[in-house]
């Protein structure tokens, strides 16, 4: 039985986990959401 991260590479590979992989890098290059992002890791810090 494969561990998990062979099975995180192996969808990684896959043509859904592409799909995937290029939304989330498209998403995270946004400006607007790197402001989200920020935003929200400084409100988790501060607790």
């Amino acid at each position: 039985m494969p561990g998990i991260f062979d099975q995180i590479k192996q969808y990684s590979r896959s043509p859904q986990g592409k799909r995937v992989i290029a939304t989330a890098r498209r998403t995270a290059s946004d400006p607007r959401r790197q402001a989200q992002a920020r935003a929200w890791l400084s409100r988790l810090r501060r607790r």
